[in-house]
């Protein structure tokens, strides 16, 4: 219908965007909108095609002011990065396309209602903590959460109670939350508003979402999931449970991770009994005001692909995953691991999409391997840590890829292993917290080469990136064993952030 007025000369005062409106409303009535639509992007499209002169920002004007930025994203590219306006809606208030397309998001995903956000994940979990406490708070979390979320608990101020991992001491890696320390966080601090969730973690680890959810209502707390890493659980077969089908309040969701949207996009999932106009309200609180149409429309052509083709696609994933981690172990040295680490609790199931790899056996930290894949193999990865790799493989992945991966990682073990015996012990170090991550950040310090800092309180974030989790976040004590954690990972190469010293010689310490 909306392909018949495109022609229609009006007269008078009447605008075209008025028109337009309405008969997108009227489509909408007639029930033409569902899964197989994608709003955003068909606005977009009807808009281009209009050839609209702008006396608006964005100031390159669809590229003709920056010849190279034209030439490197192409015209078409260059002709959607447009400003919000009445027929393409706004995305602090969306009344029309942004928010049909918001509502099949929210229907394809199980959710009462969904956000599209263009700051990241980051502002997706940032929106969640921040609409479910406020300073003087607290809020029941796992110590190795992004650091994103304690992010927000020094903008508002809230107290986390930290439940700290187990850890596979042979991978060196943190495992879920266990339903019975949730319930001793849980008893010791019944005045807590939320307990928030990794699910799944980096590595693949999926706690019991569906007790921890339960555990949580019953005791009148939010749940909230951060599921950056399990955009795919909604669309799948035989994958561990998401965070709406398992009743959870709230869900950070990473659409342009292993669902297909471009980088920075994501999604905010609300369930039946959060207020999600006050959400709403908290997000504009952060959020740009000028959304990128480019991350709106991949979301939602992403968000149609996922519920057209998810399933077979995600299937060809688990089968691509499976295929290369079996492939590794038949290296010998790697030790790809997958569902055979279940145990019920600390590890109640796993993604078998994430492709993470030990690398300690052969004498090599992961982030030595990450950087000889990249630099010898032309194979970019997307992390490395002390002891591990992840390839991360979704719906864009070939099979010819991963056979590639297999070989590169055969040729390392046969030219680069060393003896491991002289390698850092990988476990997780679990901090202690003595001062609220705000009133840490904001305190009076002074800056000390990292080994005269023993015992000080950190006022600043330490971690390697990715993935991000903080080895040292404000508030914490330094101890010996995180000095020398620090250091052996930057010798090895990790990529470190956080700290006010780029090369981190030097961390910032209370007064």
């Amino acid at each position: 219908m909306l392909k018949q007025v495109k022609n229609v000369t009006i007269k008078g005062q009447k605008k075209i965007s008025s028109v337009l409106l309405f008969f997108y409303a009227l489509e909408k009535k007639m029930g033409n909108l569902s899964q197989t639509s994608a709003p955003v992007y068909e606005a977009l499209e009807r808009f281009r095609k209009k050839r609209v002169v702008p006396f608006d920002v964005p100031g390159h004007k669809r590229g003709r002011g920056n010849p190279e930025l034209r030439e490197l994203l192409g015209e078409k590219c260059v002709n959607l990065d447009v400003n919000s306006m009445k027929p393409l809606d706004n995305l602090c208030h969306p009344v029309s396309v942004i928010r049909d397309a918001e509502e099949l998001a929210a229907e394809a995903f199980g959710a009462a209602h969904a956000f599209f956000m263009v700051g990241g994940t980051t502002s997706s979990v940032q929106s969640m903590v921040l609409s479910s406490c406020k300073a003087g708070d607290k809020i029941i979390l796992p110590r190795n959460v992004h650091k994103s979320v304690i992010n927000a608990l020094v903008l508002n101020g809230a107290i986390p109670v930290y439940i700290n991992p187990q850890v596979d001491s042979k991978l060196g890696i943190s495992l879920g939350m266990e339903i019975g320390e949730v319930a001793k966080a849980i008893k010791a601090n019944p005045d807590a508003t939320a307990v928030l969730v990794n699910n799944p973690t980096y590595y693949g680890i999926c706690s019991d979402l569906r007790s921890i959810v339960k555990l949580a209502h019953e005791h009148n707390m939010l749940c909230l999931v951060d599921e950056a890493h399990g955009t795919h659980f909604y669309f799948g077969k035989n994958m561990p449970v998401n965070a709406m089908a398992a009743g959870a309040d709230m869900a950070s969701v990473s659409m342009h991770k292993s669902g297909g949207s471009l980088t920075q996009s994501s999604l905010l999932l609300t369930g039946p009994n959060v207020n999600w106009e006050y959400v709403s309200q908290i997000i504009n609180l952060t959020q740009t005001t000028s959304a990128s149409y480019l991350l709106l429309s991949s979301l939602d052509i992403s968000r149609r692909n996922l519920y057209m083709r998810g399933e077979a696609s995600f299937g060809k994933v688990q089968e691509m995953a499976e295929y290369a981690r079996e492939e590794i172990n038949s290296i010998g040295g790697f030790y790809a691991y997958g569902r055979e680490l279940k145990n019920g609790s600390s590890i109640y199931d796993f993604d078998v999409t994430k492709l993470s790899v030990y690398t300690r056996d052969i004498g090599l930290a992961g982030i030595e391997v990450y950087d000889l894949l990249r630099d010898e193999y032309d194979i970019q990865i997307e992390f490395g840590d002390i002891a591990n790799i992840l390839a991360y493989i979704s719906i864009g992945d070939r099979i010819q890829d991963i056979e590639r991966l297999v070989g590169a990682l055969a040729d390392i073990k046969r030219l680069y292993s060393k003896d491991p015996s002289q390698m850092l012990n990988t476990e997780y170090i679990a901090p202690k917290v003595v001062v609220s991550p705000q009133k840490a950040f904001y305190a009076k310090d002074e800056s000390l080469p990292i080994r005269e800092t023993a015992g000080r309180i950190c006022s600043e974030f330490v971690m390697c990136y990715p993935p991000g989790i903080p080895i040292l976040a404000p508030g914490e004590v330094i101890t010996k064993d995180i000095i020398d954690y620090i250091i052996y990972a930057k010798e090895k190469g990790c990529s470190m952030q956080g700290p006010e010293d780029p090369d981190v010689n030097n961390i910032n310490v209370l007064v």
